[in-house]
């Protein structure tokens, strides 16, 4: 397509969508038209940007002209939308997850083939700065061969900030498994060091029966989770994630010449760079933490949300679609990235044992699995199908469910 004309947008989900919008025109897109069920958000982020405003999803896909769309819609929900949109001949850019379910994974793939558009995954941590630059780092060689990383994403929430994300009882964030929610820990590593996840062991990690917050409200879930990954070539990852204390995120990489991590405390953006250079001749300081420099597009990137993921996640997807490729975030890696929070649970379900991460790049392992549809989801669990918290079936109080009214009523 011309690259001097901006390609016409459609956005899913205006609470979520309203980062996109925000970043549309910088990006190279024009946003013609916003759909919500929410009608009001709908029509209101749709009057923002000049939009034709839709409550219902097909007649966002049928927009005359419409070239693409971002599915920021529930959490848990995107794959099928996604699937309806390639099959419209529509751009696909996917907020997280990818896919709820493996078999998902499968039809999500095989529609992104069949239709010849670009997919993305709007996985937007792997571009913060320090990240962005340890990718770089890697690349150079500074570390050698990656041998063991972490990953964290740390998310507290009060009971009343809970309770406006999730103001019903059946909403996603009451139910999701802890380890669904791992791709803002697992992206950077797999940005960084282009490894593929293998196998998992899921930790979860139940409330604990003094927690002020999290007791409050209605749950079905836990609050957070920890997953060990063998990645392709056989490193190890280690992945933390959710509702625990002490807000922030991280990323480190242990390789076999070197560390390199985002600090903990201070700017955001900052690297420390670790080389002992044992057994080498040295070449370097030992040790050097610094501010690193945006390595493209960083005046626009700066002034996004989630340290410039914001930014980053939608220039990508403009790319792609105008050299006619697929970014490094393609639907392998969105999808890879989502089994291994759904093979988590699988595994912590029993007792941490090793679970297969299927690699559905490979025909043969889809039609191992294009019928699994094994799923927590209150919606869709079918009997015999696990429920979302490890403890077994929870269901919330009438003290809880009254507890979260007031608080709603109160902000509103």
């Amino acid at each position: 397509m011309a690259s001097d004309r901006p390609i016409r947008l459609g956005v899913f989900g205006a609470r979520r969508g309203a980062a996109f919008i925000a970043q549309a025109a910088a990006c190279g897109f024009q946003v013609v038209a916003v759909c919500d069920q929410d009608g009001g958000a709908g029509r209101s982020a749709a009057a923002g940007c000049g939009a034709s405003a839709y409550a219902d999803f097909d007649q966002l896909l049928r927009h005359p002209g419409l070239e693409a769309v971002v599915l920021a819609n529930y959490f848990h929900q995107h794959a099928p939308f996604a699937v309806r949109a390639l099959q419209a001949g529509l751009h696909v850019i996917s907020e997280c997850l990818a896919c709820a379910t493996v078999g998902e994974g499968v039809a999500l793939i095989e529609a992104v083939e069949a239709s010849g558009r670009t997919y993305a995954f709007a996985e937007n941590y792997p571009y913060m700065l320090a990240n962005q630059e340890m990718r770089r780092l890697y690349q150079a060689g500074c570390i050698g061969t990656f041998v063991y990383g972490e990953g964290e994403y740390i998310h507290p929430m009060g009971a009343e900030e809970f309770v406006r994300h999730a103001p019903r009882a059946d909403h996603w964030r009451t139910w999701l498994p802890a380890t669904y929610y791992c791709t803002h820990a697992l992206a950077p590593l797999m940005f960084i060091t282009g490894t593929w996840p293998e196998s998992v062991h899921g930790f979860v990690l139940p409330a604990a029966a003094d927690d002020p917050c999290w007791h409050q409200v209605p749950h079905t879930g836990d609050p957070a989770s920890c997953i060990l990954v063998r990645m392709a070539g056989g490193a190890v990852v280690k992945l933390l994630q959710w509702n625990l204390r002490g807000h922030g995120n991280w990323v480190r990489v242990h390789g076999s010449r070197g560390l390199m991590e985002k600090l903990r405390h201070g700017d955001p953006g900052m690297v420390r760079l670790v080389r002992e250079q044992l057994g080498e001749e040295p070449d370097g300081p030992t040790e050097q933490t610094y501010l690193p420099r945006w390595p493209e597009a960083g005046e626009q990137a700066a002034r996004a949300g989630h340290g410039g993921g914001d930014f980053f996640t939608l220039w990508h997807f403009a790319q792609a679609i105008r050299g006619g490729t697929q970014p490094f975030f393609d639907v392998h890696r969105g999808v890879a990235m989502s089994l291994v929070g759904i093979q988590a649970h699988r595994s912590a379900l029993a007792g941490a044992a090793p679970v297969a991460v299927p690699d559905l790049r490979r025909r043969e392992e889809r039609d191992r699995h294009r019928h699994d549809h094994w799923s927590p989801d209150p919606a869709r669990r079918q009997p015999g199908q696990p429920w979302p918290s490890v403890l077994g079936e929870i269901t919330p109080t009438p003290a809880q469910l009254a507890n979260a009214g007031r608080m709603l009523a109160a902000g509103r």
